[in-house]
């Protein structure tokens, strides 16, 4: 297994395949793990480069994970691209993860050249939606098929894991409220949206979200999938392979 340090604490991550690399970044409550599959279909034309956040999967735990959640995770991103000395990088973010990315990209556009961005909130969380979420993962707890899920993902101390996580995303939406740093009209990458109609989540804001970024950020691309929950990349994954993996590579 192999660990980078960041914050002085360390951060696992896998390399697999040859070519160009690509860094699949997971979402809140997952890690790495949840690309299991995935990894090995996109190392047959990538380097694949899996990491595990701070505080969730094979990594160091941490008491607590800070509000600004989703730009610390990108600073993680960026801290291994130097390390290993990668450029011209694509990076594939689901969910939580798709807010890293996107983060990133703004953050290091010289190491970074394209975004794949799926099933995610926008620029700002959406009303209602974190209220709500301290009941759901408290129902997720005693659901079976969450809890193996959870257990698969980060091991035995999982649920100080999700309750970290919980405690965290609140935090941002009462302390902070914005998902990035810097201006949309700032990203450089070319950028790819994706998300489903059917997402449990915000599926029906999902296509006048995605169309209003864009325009902010004036290139790129979205594909909605009209079936499929949350994410997009795991409900319609057979299709979703071959829409990113043409983006990449074009």
């Amino acid at each position: 297994m192999s660990y980078y340090t960041f914050d002085g604490k360390q951060v696992y991550y896998q390399e697999l395949g040859d070519g160009a690399p690509l860094v699949l970044l997971h979402g809140n409550t997952a890690s790495s793990a949840v690309f299991h599959a995935a990894a090995q279909q996109y190392a047959r034309s990538f380097r694949v480069i899996l990491i595990d956040f701070l505080g969730y999967g094979k990594s160091d735990r941490v008491q607590k994970l800070p509000a600004d959640l989703w730009f610390y995770e990108a600073q993680q991103v960026i801290a291994l691209l130097k390390e290993r000395q990668y450029t011209g990088v694509n990076l594939l973010g689901s969910s939580g993860g798709a807010l890293a990315a996107i983060n990133a990209g703004l953050e290091a556009p010289e190491l970074v050249a394209k975004v794949a961005a799926d099933s995610f909130e926008g620029e700002v969380p959406i009303a209602g939606l974190t209220e709500s979420l301290a009941e759901g993962r408290e129902q997720s707890k005693r659901d079976p098929g969450a809890v193996m899920f959870y257990r698969m993902m980060h091991g035995e101390d999982w649920e100080q894991v999700v309750d970290c996580d919980t405690d965290a995303v609140i935090r941002h939406e009462k302390e902070i409220g914005r998902f990035f740093h810097r201006e949309l009209n700032t990203f450089q990458p070319e950028i790819l949206l994706t998300g489903s109609r059917q997402d449990e989540f915000f599926g029906a804001s999902c296509p006048q979200i995605y169309a209003e970024m864009l325009k902010k950020i004036g290139h790129g691309s979205m594909k909605i999938f009209d079936t499929g929950g949350h994410p997009a990349m795991h409900s319609n994954a057979e299709e979703f392979l071959k829409q990113s993996t043409q983006f990449f590579l074009s």
